[in-house]
């Protein structure tokens, strides 16, 4: 699978530069944990209106909220279905990022499933060639790898991103960005291949410690910049896969997903601002005490009451290993306690001393 050599940006740096502060300023932010829970279900339904309106569905955001609580709207039975298709595929993408294991072939297809059925069952791949055409002149526009080609590619990628995931040759946002555009040209179904590719994008920045909190929403930028977003992902040369789309230079795809990124975060970095203020009392002097992996550890903390090695290094986006001794070290100060002490199934707890910042 050919890896991305991406030519850094003014726009991309400024746009990273934007995210990285605004990452740091909402995980410091002590919000209370029953704001936080709303707010991230306000995320969940602004994904699902936006993402599925993409593609053409037809409900408001107000009747999202209601179809995924279950009201019926007669005559608008597939809207309905893939709304509430699309918010389970959302929870299940948190639920994986929360695993903190590597990402699988078959989760991807599960993922998909999801999308389109409501059920986590993996979906196969298309079996015949399809063409994407002009919805005005009808021409070819895209003409993705042959069906024969699908499996090994995805393999690939899903092999990329675990690589990404666990080495971080990349900055994070640059690696969901490839994974988005990569998945959505490879186009492995006949349908919901963008919903698939935005929910792995997401998937990635939950897993390396850009989740911010579950309540942040991309699919708004994209769906309030549409021309922009298709003309993003229309790069190459030729509009033949195995002639150069694979290959082609995705910077302006990049810029795009960056600068969405950075539009989200800013927007959310306000929001939880508020939110603070509403809601938490000032912790903001014992926050200072910890450092950046302790704070951003808090917040798995507030979903949990104990976690597993496995969990924190995926929260964190850190290999294992890596993981295994700062655990060592939070225990010694105190601020990790052990929960089930066996090398199998180790778990721990947050310090006794620190537990009212999660509360």
């Amino acid at each position: 699978m050919f890896t991305p050599i991406y030519d850094i940006t003014p726009a991309i740096t400024r746009a990273l530069m934007s995210i990285e502060a605004d990452r740091q300023a909402v995980a410091d932010l002590p919000i209370d944990v029953t704001v936080l829970a709303g707010l991230r279900e306000t995320a969940r339904l602004v994904s699902t209106h936006y993402s599925t309106q993409i593609e053409g569905n037809r409900l408001t955001q107000a009747q999202v909220k209601e179809a995924v609580a279950g009201a019926r709207f007669p005559g608008r039975e597939r809207d309905e279905l893939e709304v509430r298709c699309h918010y389970r595929a959302i929870e299940e993408t948190e639920r994986l990022a929360a695993e903190g294991k590597s990402l699988t072939e078959r989760q991807l297809r599960c993922l998909h499933g999801l999308v389109l059925t409501g059920q986590p069952k993996p979906t196969p791949y298309r079996d015949g060639q399809n063409v994407i055409r002009s919805s005005r002149t009808r021409e070819i526009v895209y003409l993705p790898p042959e069906a024969k080609a699908v499996p090994g590619l995805v393999a690939d990628l899903v092999k990329w991103t675990n690589q990404q995931l666990d080495m971080g040759e990349l900055r994070v946002p640059l690696s969901a960005a490839w994974a988005h555009y990569q998945l959505a040209t490879i186009h492995p179904y006949y349908d919901g291949n963008g919903r698939t590719a935005r929910l792995l994008a997401n998937l990635i920045l939950h897993k390396a410690g850009y989740g911010l909190k579950g309540i942040y929403s991309l699919d708004e930028y994209y769906a309030r910049n549409l021309a922009g977003y298709y003309e993003a992902l229309a790069v190459g040369t030729s509009h033949n896969y195995h002639l150069g789309r694979a290959e082609a230079d995705v910077i302006r795809f990049v810029t795009f997903f960056c600068e969405g990124m950075a539009d989200a975060f800013a927007a959310v970095r306000a929001q939880a601002a508020k939110a603070a203020q509403r809601g938490a009392p000032d912790r903001t002097g014992q926050l200072r005490k910890l450092d950046p992996r302790e704070r951003r550890l808090l917040e798995l903390f507030r979903r949990h009451a104990t976690v597993t090695t496995a969990e924190i290094a995926g929260h964190l986006g850190l290999a294992q290993r890596t993981v295994v001794g700062l655990c060592r070290t939070w225990l010694q100060t105190g601020f990790l306690e052990l929960q089930n002490p066996s090398r199998k199934n180790r778990s721990y707890r947050l310090g006794k001393t620190f537990t009212f910042l999660v509360e």
